[in-house]
């Protein structure tokens, strides 16, 4: 399979695992990948294509849901 086909497939195969983090996450749910993503920024790293599909794979994976159990966004 082609990268595409194959990360489409992993979409469509299980949902991610949500979890629920008070104090750390808020008002919207955020995929792992993006946590680490925004670190890397702050940290002063540049992302590439790499990064992106990461990112995308980890997001897909775990996700931080708001305190109080509701998807916002």
């Amino acid at each position: 399979m082609e990268q595409e086909e194959l990360e489409q497939h992993m979409a469509h195969e299980n949902p991610p695992f949500r979890l629920r983090l008070p104090r750390l996450i808020t008002d919207k749910e955020i995929g792992l990948g993006d946590v680490i993503k925004r670190i890397t920024y702050a940290m002063g790293m540049e992302s590439c294509g790499g990064c992106e599909r990461r990112a995308a794979a980890l997001n897909r994976r775990i996700a931080f849901s708001p305190r109080d159990g509701r998807r916002r966004g």
